[in-house]
């Protein structure tokens, strides 16, 4: 099979983009597909999630309701994996970690935040019974919420960006996989009956590191393809008319 296979001509590399997008689009939509198997790509990132939410919540049982540590986890995990948006989840976060505070793991949430630990302890007892709370009481639970928001941010930021950044590098695998397969089908569909075609000969080819290189750029081009390619029709278009 020949391997003066790159097309040089503007027309030919408009549609070489387009199809690059495409593949780039389809591999996403594989990955994304892959949720429906116990979260499948949306479970990167909660670690980071569950490590900045885990010392908040105290020892198991400490909580101010039977919705302990695990179930709060539980509730995170499954916003994280629906998607909710990311303001709301930490917004939910927060709230459940101000539930589950009282007196008793009041101690060790303010070693884990940084607040006093005597005046926490003494907001939380004040809430607890329901008594008003003193200016001292406001300012500590003022400051409680500040460094959890705090926390909150660093472990969804950290979590979103492994996701994305997972997400990308898996469908682009995915994509270099289908663009290999590919190209190795119009390897063997084109090769000569004279010389059977071998895998060697299709991984030593031309073609082969096209299909990669093709399957690589896919991913990025994806969200952009078709602008690109509709500036390089116009831009054949362009240089048409003024070659006549």
């Amino acid at each position: 099979m020949p391997d003066s296979f790159i097309p040089t001509d503007l027309a030919s590399i408009s549609t070489l983009l387009a199809a690059a997008g495409g593949l780039g689009t389809a591999a996403y939509g594989l990955v994304d597909a892959s949720k429906a198997v116990a979260g499948g790509m949306s479970n990167p990132g909660f670690g980071f999630i569950k490590n900045a939410v885990r010392p908040l919540l105290g020892d198991p049982g400490s909580g101010a309701t039977a919705f302990g540590a695990d179930q709060v986890l539980a509730t995170l995990r499954a916003n994280w994996l629906n998607g909710v948006a990311k303001a709301d989840q930490k917004a939910v976060a927060k709230s459940l970690i101000r539930l589950n505070l009282t007196s008793g793991n009041a101690g060790q949430l303010a070693a884990a935040t940084g607040v006093d630990q005597q005046g926490l302890i003494a907001a939380a007892q004040s809430v607890q019974n329901g008594t008003a709370l003193t200016q001292r009481d406001i300012n500590i639970l003022g400051q409680f919420d500040a460094i959890v928001s705090a926390i909150l941010d660093l472990g969804y930021e950290r979590a979103d960006q492994m996701y994305r950044n997972t997400a990308k590098a898996v469908a682009a695998l995915v994509a270099i996989f289908l663009a290999a397969i590919g190209g190795g089908l119009i390897f063997y569909s084109g090769a000569a009956s004279a010389s059977p075609p071998s895998l060697g000969g299709y991984l030593s080819s031309r073609l082969f590191l096209l299909s990669i290189v093709i399957g690589a750029m896919s991913t990025p081009l994806a969200p952009v393809a078709k602008d690109i390619s509709s500036s390089l029709q116009a831009a054949v278009k362009a240089v048409s008319a003024a070659r006549r």
